[in-house]
């Protein structure tokens, strides 16, 4: 099967959320199974900085963009031997500081970008040839391209007989743009009612994706059935529901052969699950690079994340100097908001020495810091799947998670009794909850025997992404080859 895999993000190219690392390990493992895969993404200054050779193809792309042509040109990379990523350059669009935006807010002309970016997906294969199968779109940035698919470009020979798959990863950002800047579709107005891209009088390109793709999928199963409410449907609960017999999970999975403290040469020792011991030097390697003190004994939190209020960093901002207190010591990774950036520098300003804190995201300091610390805080509002504690799970850090999506999926509570259990969970939306969840993991960790069998636990736990992969090749043989 011939799939083109449609991506705003990434990795190693651009990385903003998870979509970067299912867009990098999702079309490899495709790949294994046996299947062309082609990745489609637009080329960021991220990308020159990023290490890996691209390559100009000497191709151009002209893509129509409200009443005008635009040039691109289509450069040329990999993921694998045999993963081809094309990346479309138009520095205009593309070429700045961050993929969607800056410490000042969103980018003004994001809609006109990824209208461009969507239509320039199917003007790829055009241009090459190529003739997928399935085209597969990931959340907003791409949910003009199933709709492109069955209106302008239906009859085009390499498109007409393409199935369209569109994943849903975050319903929460949605590419809502106000209704003028429909001419940049070149669509007729026809388009623009309650039936398609229509919404609350804005133009919705979630909404498009969701009515116009052959098929719908979301990140794990319990955010499948969150978003068909209104708490988290955010106003598509109703469009969902019209659609749910089109609607799938799959869940994310990990890749091994990257997240496997065994064989990781990114931190400061390699451990397994029956050689704990050299996690503590990963732990003391952790604390030295944030120079933070070095008493192993207290309990080390890691987040990396983006630094928004959905991920609950307003719950956090409520209780810190509180945990600090407890004896909890922090190492947070990631940007976002400007308000969060300021508070984590304020806090780690006010606690020297036991908040170690990166305004930023590097790769292999994520992985040192899975490696070295004691527990992986995600206290997420919402949140469809979730990489990151997975990937401190098999490095024996235990999650302290909010239940809900994906999160309520892959964290089990752990059970003294039983000794069964992968972690702590808390449900309601406090900072009361999540102060008495971090109370009941720091009242385990001093406990050898119990932390011990939650670390073990934790580790045994497998989410292999070609499990995933198969469940997505089952859903593309669905939808393949539709006339």
């Amino acid at each position: 099967m011939r799939i083109l895999f449609a991506s705003s993000e990434v990795v190693p190219f651009a990385k903003a959320g998870g979509l970067a690392d299912v867009s990098h390990h999702l079309p490899k493992a495709l790949a294994k199974l046996g299947h062309e895969v082609h990745v489609v993404t637009p080329m960021y200054r991220e990308a020159g900085e990023c290490g890996k050779i691209i390559t100009d193809t000497g191709h151009t792309l002209l893509v129509p963009i409200s009443f005008r042509t635009e040039e691109a040109r289509l450069y040329r990379s990999d993921i694998s031997e045999s993963v081809v990523v094309h990346l479309i350059r138009k520095d205009d669009l593309y070429d700045r500081e961050g993929l969607y935006g800056n410490e000042y807010g969103d980018y003004e002309d994001n809609a006109e970008r990824f209208i461009f970016f969507s239509r320039a997906v199917l003007e790829l294969c055009k241009e090459l040839g190529i003739q997928p199968d399935v085209i597969h779109c990931n959340d907003w940035q791409t949910g003009l391209t199933p709709l492109y698919m069955k209106s302008l470009y239906r009859e085009v020979p390499q498109i007409e007989k393409a199935g369209s798959l569109f994943s849903i990863h975050n319903l929460g950002n949605q590419g809502i743009f106000w209704s003028l800047d429909m001419h940049l579709t070149g669509l007729g107005w026809e388009y623009f009612n309650m039936e398609a891209l229509e919404f609350y009088g804005n133009m919705n390109l979630t909404k498009a994706g969701i009515v116009f793709a052959d098929r719908i999928s979301t990140v794990s199963h319990a955010y499948a059935k969150e978003i068909l409410t209104p708490e988290f449907g955010f106003g598509l609960d109703g469009v969902l529901l019209s659609r749910k017999d089109h609607l799938s999970a799959v869940m994310n999975g990990v890749d091994y052969n990257r997240w496997d403290p065994s064989l990781d040469r990114h931190i400061a020792a390699n451990f397994g699950i029956d050689n704990l011991e050299p996690k503590q030097l990963c732990k003391q390697d952790l604390l030295s690079a944030y120079q933070m003190d070095t008493d192993l004994s207290l309990p080390l939190v890691a987040l990396i994340s983006r630094l928004v209020g959905r991920k609950g960093f307003d719950l956090l901002a409520g209780i810190f100097d509180d945990l600090i207190d407890m004896g909890f010591r922090f190492v947070i990774m990631g940007k976002g908001e400007d308000r969060y950036h300021s508070f984590l520098k304020e806090m780690a300003g006010r606690h020297p020495g036991k908040v170690g804190l990166s305004i930023s995201y590097d790769y292999s300091m994520a992985h040192r810091i899975e490696a070295g610390a004691d527990l992986f805080l995600n206290p997420s509002l919402y949140e469809p799947c979730g990489l990151d504690h997975l990937y401190g799970m098999r490095y024996g850090t235990v999650p302290v998670v909010r239940a809900t999506g994906g999160l309520s999926e892959t964290v089990k509570e752990y059970n003294p009794e039983t000794g069964q259990g992968t972690g702590f969970r808390f449900y309601d939306y406090s900072p009361q909850a999540l102060l008495d969840s971090l109370r009941k993991a720091m009242n385990y960790f001093g406990n050898e025997e119990h932390w011990m069998r939650l670390v073990r636990n934790a580790m045994r736990e497998e989410f292999p992404w070609e499990k995933s992969a198969k469940a997505y090749v089952d859903i593309y043989e669905s939808i393949a080859r539709k006339v």
